[in-house]
């Protein structure tokens, strides 16, 4: 993992000389339209490229970075969600069975996601990894677009400013930030792996369940009558 991201960070060094804030939105419209691109590399590095080694000040790399990266944030969440809204509640009734999706299981999502879904919009986007995916069920859901659209930049702006902020502090050795933020990627991959585990381990039983109610009711089946 740290050898990809070394390549990552010398191919986003290349674009940020080539682009400047350009290129930050064009990554991080990419790391929120599901393609998982760390921003906790993107926005540190541009938080010292582009404003410390230039000799910006703390505020323009909070309002800077915060901007322009809540900017492709919203602008990639935009096209998740609009791929959940339009194509993948269709997808997910004609085809979920094959990935164990349920009409039953949309209609819970869109209960919890009428309840909690804004909430979970704003809270995701201070998460690492969950806040690549969050769009696409959003849509899916099609939880409110103008609130949805509001809290994602806003949960955006935050994360990314904050980061930008900790590469300007750090500056030529921004890259300490990331290893001390590493860490935080496992519980959350370990919690995301044992939600996929209980959601798999439900649906089976349901189905072992369902088997063995059938059953009996072959057993309790009338005998064919016999011919005379």
């Amino acid at each position: 993992m740290e050898t990809l991201e070394h390549q990552l960070v010398l191919f986003l060094q290349d674009l940020f000389q080539w682009m400047g804030w350009g290129g930050v939105i064009l990554i991080m419209a990419l790391e929120s339209a599901n393609i998982p691109i760390p921003s906790e590399v993107t926005m540190p590095l541009a938080g010292w490229m582009l404003v410390q080694a230039r000799g910006g000040t703390l505020l323009q790399a909070a309002l800077e970075g915060g901007f322009y990266g809540g900017l492709g944030c919203t602008l990639g969440s935009l096209l998740s969600y609009g791929l959940g809204y339009y194509g993948g509640r269709p997808f997910l009734f004609r085809y979920g069975r094959y990935l164990l999706i349920s009409p039953r299981d949309l209609k819970a999502a869109d209960q919890w996601f009428a309840r909690w879904g804004l909430w979970a919009t704003f809270l995701s986007r201070l998460l690492p990894i969950v806040r690549t995916f969050i769009s696409f069920p959003s849509g899916v859901t099609r939880i409110p677009f103008f609130p949805f659209l509001s809290l994602s930049f806003i949960g955006s702006f935050i994360w990314c400013a904050g980061l930008a902020v900790g590469g300007y502090l750090f500056g030529q050795h921004w890259e300490e930030l990331r290893r001390i933020m590493r860490p935080f990627d496992i519980p959350i991959a370990l919690a995301l792996l044992s939600g996929f585990a209980y959601y798999l381990y439900r649906h089976i039983r349901h189905a072992r369940e369902g088997y063995e109610a059938f059953l009996p009711s072959m057993g309790e089946a009338d005998p064919p009558e016999k011919s005379s």
